[in-house]
C-alpha cells in the first residue's frame, strides 16, 4: 500500500448503512434516496374525514425516514405495537436537484420523476400523538412505512396534474380521487418546503392523500394507482 492509498482510505467505527434506492422504471438505474417529505391534508375531502377545515392554509410536512421505503416486488410487513394500520396512496415527487427559497417558476426543474406510493400509517398511535401534542414520528416513521413503486422520468411522463388516483384493498376500491382536487401543486409544496429546508437531490415528497383512508391486515392486498404514472401492488404480511 503507498502513502498515497493510506491518506485517501477511510476507517469506519461500524458498517456504513446501504444507500437507500427506488428503481428507474425500464432501467437498471437506480435512483439515491436521501429525505422522504411528506405533505399533511392536502386533498380537501381528506382533511374533511379527518376532521379538519379544509379551506388552503399553509402546507404542513413531517418526514419518514430514507430506510422506510419498501420498493415494488416487496412485501409489507404489518407493524408491531399497533392494532391500527392505515393506507394512504400517493403520487411521489423525486427531485434532481434542490436548494432554498426556489421560486415558484422554477421548482418543477427540480423534479426529476415520479412514482405512486403509500404513505402506511399507525393510525392508533398518530390519533395518541396528536392528542398529547407531541410529534407523529411513531404513526408516520416506522420501519416500512413508505412503500413506493419506481420512478418514471419526465422526460417520459411529464409532470401529472390531473387524472385518477385511487386504493384498492382485496380488489375493493378504497380511495378515490383526482390529482387535479390537490390542494398545493407540485410546484407550491416544492417553492414552499425549499423555506424551511434545504433541499437536495435524492429527496422524495409524498404530495398527500385522497378520503378514504382505512385499515388493512394481514393477508390484505393493496394496489396503489395514479393514471399516466404507473400502479403497483404490495402484500401486507
Amino acid at each position: 500500500m503507498n502513502d498515497m492509498t493510506s491518506i485517501n482510505q477511510t476507517t469506519y467505527v461500524i458498517e456504513p448503512a446501504a444507500v437507500p434506492t427506488l428503481a428507474v422504471a425500464g432501467t437498471k438505474a437506480l435512483f439515491p434516496v436521501h429525505r422522504i417529505y411528506c405533505v399533511g391534508r392536502n386533498f380537501a375531502d381528506h382533511a374533511i374525514e379527518m376532521g379538519h377545515d379544509p379551506n388552503k392554509e399553509p402546507p404542513f410536512f413531517f418526514q419518514k425516514n430514507p430506510d422506510t421505503i419498501v420498493p415494488a416486488g416487496t412485501d409489507f410487513p404489518y407493524p408491531g405495537e399497533s392494532n391500527d394500520v392505515h393506507h394512504e396512496v400517493e403520487l411521489v415527487v423525486a427531485l434532481k436537484n434542490g436548494g432554498d427559497n426556489i421560486p415558484l417558476d422554477k421548482a418543477l426543474d427540480c423534479v426529476y420523476g415520479y412514482a405512486v406510493g403509500l404513505d402506511m400509517t399507525r393510525r392508533d398511535l398518530q390519533a395518541e400523538a396528536k392528542k398529547a401534542g407531541r410529534p407523529w414520528e411513531t404513526g408516520k416513521a416506522f420501519e416500512a412505512s413508505a412503500p413506493c413503486g419506481p420512478l418514471h422520468p419526465v422526460s417520459e411522463v411529464g409532470h401529472p396534474t390531473e387524472g385518477a388516483i385511487w386504493a384498492k384493498v382485496n380488489g375493493k376500491v378504497r380511495q378515490t380521487g383526482d390529482l387535479n382536487q390537490m390542494i398545493w401543486k407540485v410546484p407550491e409544496m416544492i417553492s414552499y418546503l425549499s423555506r424551511l429546508f434545504t433541499l437536495k437531490p435524492g429527496d422524495l415528497i409524498f404530495a398527500g392523500t385522497p378520503a378514504g383512508v382505512g385499515a388493512i391486515v394481514r393477508g390484505d392486498e393493496m394496489v396503489a394507482h395514479v393514471d399516466g404514472v404507473d400502479e403497483v401492488t404490495f402484500k401486507v404480511v
